[in-house]
């Protein structure tokens, strides 16, 4: 079940100045946009978009954290990543039309808001700053999804989770180095993110805290080393491939 948002809300212009998609927008179009989505409260659980659905809207996350799924023909759950907001989801699946690329779950309570997909549309062509930020995302993720094959391809197990932990712990709030799980904190939502299994997550986690790495607890991992964990994504063991 989802929940409207009170009349007590922010003024819609500051909160949806927080997504970078239209941070430059001036207040007035601003407001518009907050009259044509308005906000809505999800819990955790709940599922914003299932994959292949229609792409009528886009979805606008103002708070909390959604992970993005898709289970494959043969039944295997593929974890695309983690996102917390604010920020826009899937912009790719509006722009072209052809549906959602993932399930998208809310992770933690989260507000969001669903903006038409002719509205965005009408952005992407009127508002440079818009259309710049939308291919900055789109260029963005194809390099990441280049990347992603790379390590698939090539890279051990260890590597791969090496590279992902030195990727968050940089990009981790507060300066601790201390890296959030996936999805919902499990090894097995780490393990459907790398392409590995569970076994191997834990073996490799449990080396690299052996070896004085990182720690591991209830909360995620912490780095310890930064400098020895990158030493380990360019060095791979034949005995860690999944």
């Amino acid at each position: 079940m989802t929940a409207s948002v009170s009349a007590d809300t922010p003024d819609p212009a500051e909160a949806l100045r927080a997504v970078p998609l239209l941070a430059t927008l001036p207040p007035d179009q601003l407001r518009a946009l907050g009259a044509a989505s308005p906000p809505r409260r999800v819990p955790a659980g709940h599922v914003l978009r299932h994959a292949t659905d229609p792409a009528t809207h886009l979805l606008l996350l103002l708070d909390g954290r959604v992970s993005a799924t898709l289970t494959t023909r043969t039944g295997r759950l593929v974890r695309h990543g983690d996102w917390s907001g604010p920020r826009a989801l899937d912009k790719v699946a509006v722009i072209d039309g052809n549906g959602h690329t993932a399930t998208l779950t809310a992770v933690t309570p989260c507000t969001v808001r669903a903006l038409p997909r002719e509205r965005f549309l009408a952005l992407v062509d009127d508002a440079p700053a818009v259309r710049r930020h939308v291919l900055r995302v789109l260029a963005a993720e194809v390099r990441a999804q280049g990347e992603r094959f790379t390590a698939a391809a090539t890279l051990p197990a260890e590597a791969r989770l090496a590279a992902w932990l030195l990727d968050r712990s940089a990009a981790a709030s507060g300066g601790g180095r201390r890296v959030r799980l996936p999805g919902t904190g499990t090894q097995q939502d780490l393990a459907d993110l790398l392409g590995v299994s569970r076994v191997t997550v834990n073996r490799v986690l449990s080396r690299l805290h052996r070896d004085g790495v990182i720690t591991v607890d209830r909360h995620g991992v912490r780095v310890i080393a930064p400098e020895v964990l990158t030493l380990r994504t360019r060095a791979p063991e034949a005995s860690d491939r999944p």
